[in-house]
């Protein structure tokens, strides 16, 4: 995740702290952890990487084992548990969970499709604590419906994002950008000004669960650029505002190295301080400062490899899983630099990106270490040959050439 408004700030105040660097897989600081509570969801939205579904599903961790869960996470060093779905609110025993982990002192976020925060929800969540909620939104009114699969969906979701705000949370719109929903981006920016958001989390589509079956909706390179200076011009504004709102990005760490372009043509004096942050920052973090666990208990790399299972916290606890992950995958992603090939392996940036993300390529190719095909960066801006590295089209998803 890049962390652009922090970035830019660094840009224009010289003063300015630096943003922190990565920290270690092991030891006194354990990965940010995503949490898949539950599968079950109220929506059944067209990119939704868990494939949720309105239904129960058999096998979730039950409270007791969720506690044991929290307890080894403490043990081990994790100090980030970010609670989601499915639909976390539809899990009876949110609250009890939640209101153990920051017992134990985690920072705690929820991610929610809003649907079903009401006053009483939004009362409940601040009075336990919570230190962030994000609501999805994929547009405005009628383009939310569409993705979210559901007629008065987007007034829901703003509504509940509204009751969070109004009881004192921090609150933050979570957007996944596709050729079909970029047009309303800026109408998105600006309900976040209206409506006073803290956050707005910037995704760019990641290969997982339904989002993989709709991957020729992908946003093509040039709509990237577009996006990137769109945000980075929205949160310029309300630096100059004097109303900094956190502007962030995920799933496509190319963002990084475009930052650092654009830096060097508008703060070329500040550049050389914002490539050694960037360098600090690293670039993908799956398997290495980012982990999941879903709502069996098996433990991934990340959220978006639900196909690749290091281990289950019903047999090891995880922070003996994280530890010793035992898979080909993850020994890669712990290497530096990693050994990806292609057009990312002769990359001069290598050392920001970190490779970016690797389930697209795999996705695309079968190979965990090709070229990640959502990588908007020319050929000179990533300092390779012209012409020398192809990247595979983005087709439709096809079970039968994928398995």
């Amino acid at each position: 995740m890049l962390r652009l408004t922090q970035y830019l700030r660094l840009l224009r105040e010289p003063a300015a702290s630096q943003p922190p660097g990565r920290a270690m897989p092991v030891g006194p600081q354990g990965p940010v952890v995503i949490w898949n509570l539950i599968r079950r969801c109220n929506l059944t939205c067209q990119h939704c990487y868990s494939t949720s579904a309105n239904r129960d599903f058999a096998g979730e961790l039950s409270t007791d084992e969720a506690y044991a869960v929290l307890d080894d996470l403490k043990a081990y060093g994790v100090r980030v548990l970010i609670l989601s779905g499915g639909e976390p609110l539809l899990r009876p025993d949110l609250p009890a969970i939640a209101r153990r982990a920051k017992a134990l002192g985690f920072y705690i976020g929820l991610s929610s499709n809003g649907t079903l925060i009401d006053k009483a929800a939004a009362v409940t969540l601040a009075d336990i604590g919570f230190d962030y909620v994000g609501v999805s939104l994929d547009g405005i009114g009628a383009t939310h419906d569409r993705f979210r699969r559901l007629d008065g969906g987007f007034d829901l979701a703003l509504q509940g994002l509204r009751l969070a705000r109004d009881a004192g949370l921090k609150v933050g719109i979570r957007y996944t950008m596709t050729e079909d929903n970029a047009a309303d981006l800026p109408a998105l920016l600006q309900l976040m000004a209206d409506e006073d958001i803290d956050k707005f989390y910037f995704s760019h589509l990641n290969y997982a669960g339904r989002g993989n079956k709709h991957r020729a909706d992908d946003a093509r390179h040039a709509r990237s650029r577009w996006a990137l200076e769109l945000l980075i011009q929205q949160a310029l504004a309300q630096l100059d505002a004097g109303r900094p709102r956190d502007f962030v990005t995920g799933n496509n760490d190319a963002d990084g190295v475009y930052l650092l372009h654009w830096a060097r043509r508008h703060y070329p004096e500040r550049a050389d301080t914002l490539l050694r942050a960037l360098r600090r920052w690293g670039g993908n973090a799956s398997g290495v400062n980012v982990a999941n666990i879903d709502n069996l208990g098996n433990v991934h790399p990340d959220t978006m490899w639900w196909k690749v299972t290091l281990g289950n916290v019903r047999e090891r606890p995880f922070s003996a899983i994280w530890q010793q992950p035992q898979h080909p995958l993850m020994s890669g992603l712990r290497q530096s630099p990693r050994p990806v090939a292609g057009r990312c392996g002769a990359c001069g940036h290598l050392d920001i990106c970190n490779g970016n993300t690797r389930v697209r390529a795999w996705e695309l190719s079968g190979d965990f270490w090709a070229a990640d095909p959502a990588c908007y960066l020319s050929d000179a801006e990533i300092g390779v040959e012209p012409g020398r590295h192809t990247l595979p089209e983005l087709t439709p998803w096809s079970r039968a050439a994928r398995l």
